[in-house]
């Protein structure tokens, strides 16, 4: 691979952050890894109380990326139809036809805004989407475009009216982003743009989709050293009470990370090694990318909740003894 794709991957990775964040302020690590994520064509899910601009961002990124974009309102009467699509009955001079009517999922980014405000029901219409990039009605299966992701907003589950999300729906999310609240500093500026003195930011399109296309396959065929391949199957074995050695681990953990969550880690250190012009994948990469792409796949025991333990702990504590 020539060192002029580099640059221009680091060089376009640059941009596109620097564009997102005229709108979206005190979120830079939060905007890196949803552009990561976007980048190697992942689902990526958000979590965070309203207000902290989370729908805001996803759509600030269809902006930036000039992709078809649709946003889906989660609520507990929304049907799987009303995402996937239905067949409409036709009748022309006494001849009856069905015809299918695209619902909103047929974009290339999707805003699944509030997804734990819908029933389980609901939620699983999106499974063979989000997996396998069609949709599948009565006998005809549909091709969604390319790219095709889904960007998640939820809300703490301690909220009124929310379901946890299925298993098998965590587990096609590649990342989970924890949004918090940004410093003091960057709070004024928001209020200054929003309610105050200084103007709305004009955000333009930075990548064309055959750009964004390109670099997705720029980014998967850079090299992975066979140590770090092996450091990352053992940081996902440990993860897994019967096949670790970890105290922590057999106390605390129910269900460990599935094989998706190497995939996640190792596509997303790809491409944040390119983002930061470098050739290889790091193990720093690897351990950057390792919270974000287990903590929503490993779940714990009901020990771990009356001993107050969190998830992000004991990933951490994984990360230290495979290290």
């Amino acid at each position: 691979m020539k060192t002029e794709n580099i640059k221009n991957f680091r060089g376009d990775f640059e941009k596109i952050v620097k564009e997102v964040e005229k709108q979206i302020i005190g979120q830079n690590k939060i905007i890196k890894n949803l552009l990561i994520g976007i980048i190697a064509g992942g689902n990526v899910l958000m979590e965070g109380v309203p207000g902290l601009g989370k729908t805001v961002l996803v759509k600030t990124f269809a902006k930036v990326l000039d992709l078809p974009f649709s946003r889906i309102q989660f609520t507990p009467d929304l049907m799987p139809a009303d995402i996937i699509g239905t067949e409409i009955v036709n009748k022309v001079d006494g001849d009856v036809t069905f015809c299918f009517q695209k619902g909103p999922i047929f974009s290339s980014l999707i805003l699944a805004d509030e997804i734990n405000r819908a029933t389980p029901k609901t939620q699983s219409a999106l499974l063979e989407a989000m997996q396998e990039k069609t949709v599948s009605i009565g006998r005809k299966t549909y091709f969604l475009p390319d790219p095709f992701f889904v960007l998640a907003t939820q809300n703490p589950l301690e909220m009124e009216g929310t379901y946890p999300l299925p298993e098998a729906q965590l587990d096609r999310f590649m990342f989970k982003l924890n949004i918090t609240l940004p410093e003091k500093e960057d709070i004024f500026r928001i209020v200054d743009i929003t309610v105050g003195r200084l103007k709305e930011p004009v955000i333009e399109k930075q990548i064309s989709r055959e750009r964004l296309l390109e670099m997705k396959e720029i980014a998967m065929r850079i090299p992975i050293a066979s140590n770090i391949k092996e450091k990352v199957v053992r940081i996902m074995l440990e993860t897994h009470p019967d096949r670790t050695s970890i105290k922590m681990v057999k106390d605390y953990v129910k269900c460990g990370v599935s094989i998706r969550g190497i995939q996640s880690m190792v596509a997303g250190a790809k491409v944040k090694a390119l983002s930061e012009g470098r050739f290889h994948v790091s193990f720093e990469d690897i351990y950057d990318m390792a919270i974000i792409s287990m903590c929503h796949r490993i779940f714990l025991n009901f020990k771990a909740m009356t001993d107050k333990i969190e998830k992000d702990y004991v990933i951490r504590e994984i990360l230290k003894k495979v290290k």
